[in-house]
């Protein structure tokens, strides 16, 4: 150890941010730093633990010495730091704490940006270097016209089990650089999702116990490798989002529990501090340290690694004190509230700092409540409720939609609220339509399984979820396998059975969401007014005995489509939720101009029954005009007759007319 000043390790401007909780990037100065020093090359280490009595720096560079390299404090702030000459890029390392209890622990460097792969616990000397590339403007998602008016269709991926190599070996940074990012452009997808990169110790716990949330996860590669990962995804246009845990972290004796001997990252008393549901910690928000922690690191994958956003996990957790508490078990705030207000207050520092500092990055809550606008625009997130995110879940529309959809054909009729009722409340905050990784693990089933009926129905219903879910106000999020439908419940340790893809069942339902994709993106009335309620019109939504809806998207800004054949024109809707043909069915329209189908879930393409096909009936397939009567219908002074497949959802644009200036 060298005896250095301490103004050339850390200044204490630096010291005096992070105390206050508002340096903006604390990890360039806390964690492992390779650096020169009088003409000596090593590493420069810091680590924040204001009640140690002693901490000792050991590694591979003093072959674990517990005594070699004494960290010196900083009396202000609680930081302890050094300079090792010798220590190096690629050494391991750890913390030996001395608590106020006067015994000795060894940590991990909270602030490591590299870590041994589980069940090594130390941390690795990598240093901070500007890994990543943003992506540029080039990219169609950072190319729309607004924000939130861009398409954005998202691919949500466990990376240990999108596909292995073998039974065992998980695909490489660099192996899913090529593989997974190639197969998500070929399907039309705008985003990957990553469920948390961040380290952590257990499997099972699918990253969102997460202890080494400055470090990409050792089980796939190295940082570069998930640098070049996060590159090749923008090389396809593809933006990457990570889902990120503010919320909680394990108990590991090697990781933030008890840091010093004191609840230093964590809550002192347990009806603040610990998860009844996940048996994990919570971040003590409230205290300016452990905030500035987690707002440093969100900078950070944003920066350091260029990715896209973020998923912020299990957002209604921190909006509550009684979260999954009995009555009695939890602390009211300081004006005997339920509400978190250190953890509302953390949530908007967040989203003004990305506004501020990242503002292409998107920022997505997960959030179950009715907590009032969590997506408030962001010059608004200081005068009132709002947090500030970009979108948030819709929880409520994906529980009524599979509750329908699983539901047996026959009692459809008696539920047709279940899939209307979402639009009562579908703009009052910025919304993703989100069939998640959630919704198919601990014995809930796949989501082709959940369908009701013989084999041919459960790919009918799925498709017309799909369709359904493609055209209805909101961005979309798909977990992986389901595009084609994998039968088979997710579990975080087994590959995808992508040898299912060798049946046309399969293979129909992944031509068909790799055409709602395409149909998503190069229309401008199924995204460019998702937020706006110019953009939907009902047609029919009470038709119960025969389970139909038809409703239109309408492109309420105006913007062009590059399909001519839409010329900027409204897409009408028309879903039929039975395994009934429908024939000559009368849906009333707005507009004096014929239609043609865009899209017809139930093509022999996709695996449906071609019905209608084989009959050429006039108006239906080959191409033809629906053409429009002057019979008034469903409050519309239009009408045409359709045939609706069984089970089936119909894409129908204007066929040949400019029908911009709807009535």
């Amino acid at each position: 150890m060298i005896d250095a000043d301490r103004n050339r390790l850390i200044s204490s401007y630096d010291l005096w941010l992070f105390s206050e909780g508002s340096h903006l990037r604390p990890y360039e100065i806390l964690g492992a730093h390779p650096c020169n020093i009088d003409n000596r090359q090593g590493t420069r280490f810091a680590v924040w633990a204001p009640n140690a009595l002693a901490i000792w720096v050991i590694g591979d560079f003093n072959e674990w010495d517990s005594n070699a390299d004494a960290l010196a404090k900083d009396e202000a702030s609680g930081v302890w730091f050094g300079f090792v000459p010798g220590a190096c890029r690629g050494q391991r390392y750890q913390f030996r704490v001395r608590q106020q209890q006067g015994q000795d622990v060894i940590k991990a460097d909270p602030y490591a940006f590299c870590t041994e792969l589980r069940p090594g616990q130390a941390s690795i000397i990598e240093g901070l270097q500007r890994l990543g590339k943003p992506a540029s403007a080039s990219v169609p998602f950072l190319s729309a016209k607004g924000p939130h008016d861009g398409a954005v269709s998202i691919y949500e991926v466990h990376l240990g089990s999108w596909r292995k190599k073998s039974l065992w070996r998980w695909l490489s940074y660099e192996e899913l650089a090529i593989e997974l990012v190639n197969y998500v452009a070929d399907m039309g997808f705008t985003h990957i999702e990553l469920l948390p990169v961040m380290e952590h110790p257990y499997d099972p716990s699918w990253g969102y116990q997460s202890l080494g949330i400055y470090a990409p996860t050792a089980r796939y590669g190295s940082p570069a490798q998930f640098a070049k990962f996060v590159e090749a995804a923008h090389d396809r246009g593809l933006g990457v989002i990570l889902d990120w845990t503010p919320s909680h972290f394990p108990n590991d004796t090697y990781g933030l529990v008890q840091f010093d001997g004191t609840a230093l990252y964590e809550h002192l008393d347990p009806r603040e501090g610990f998860h009844p549901d996940w048996r994990t910690l919570i971040f003590n928000l409230g205290r300016r340290e452990v905030a500035n922690y987690l707002l440093g690191n969100a900078l950070f994958w944003i920066e350091q690694y260029g990715v896209d956003g973020l998923r912020v996990d299990a957002v209604a957790s921190m909006l509550y004190r009684d979260y999954s508490r009995a009555e009695g078990a939890w602390i009211p705030n300081r004006w005997g509230g339920r509400e978190n207000l250190e953890s509302i207050d953390f949530l908007k520092q967040l989203n003004r700092r990305l506004h501020q500092h990242a503002p292409r990055a998107i920022r997505i809550a997960e959030e179950s409540t009715a907590f009032p606008s969590v997506t408030t625009q962001h010059h608004d997130v200081d005068h009132d409720e709002g947090l500030g995110f970009d979108w948030k879940w819709n929880m409520g529309w994906m529980h009524d939609v599979l509750r329908y959809f699983s539901r047996d054909c026959l009692f459809r009729a008696h539920h047709q609220h279940d899939l209307t009722f979402g639009i009562m409340y579908a703009y009052s905050e910025r919304f993703v339509l989100a069939l998640s990784h959630d919704e198919v693990v601990h014995g809930k089933a796949s989501l082709l399984v959940k369908m009701p009926g013989d084999l041919w129905q459960r790919f009918a219903n799925l498709r017309c979820l799909y369709a359904l879910m493609w055209s209805y106000p909101g961005k979309k999020l798909l977990f992986m396998g389901s595009e084609w439908g994998s039968p088979k419940e997710w579990h975080h340790d087994e590959s995808l059975p992508w040898h299912l893809l060798a049946q046309d069942s399969h293979l129909g339902l992944q031509k068909f969401v790799r055409s709602l994709n395409r149909l998503y993106r190069d229309c401008p009335s199924l995204h460019q007014s998702d937020h706006d309620p110019k953009g939907f019109r009902w047609i029919s939504h009470d038709d119960h005995a025969s389970s139909v809806l038809a409703f239109l998207r309408i492109n309420a800004s105006g913007e062009q489509s590059r399909m001519p054949q839409m010329h900027g024109d409204p897409m009408l809707v028309i879903c039929n939720l039975t395994p009934t043909p429908r024939i000559r069915y009368r849906i009333g329209t707005p507009l004096h101009v014929d239609w043609k189908i865009l899209l017809n879930s139930d093509e022999l393409d996709f695996g449906g029954s071609g019905f209608g096909i084989q009959e050429r009936r006039p108006g239906f397939a080959g191409g033809a005009y629906f053409r429009h009567q002057a019979i008034a219908w469903q409050g519309q002074s239009q009408s045409i007759e359709v045939d609706l497949p069984p089970l089936s959802v119909l894409y129908l644009v204007p066929a040949g007319h400019d029908a911009r200036g709807l009535a």
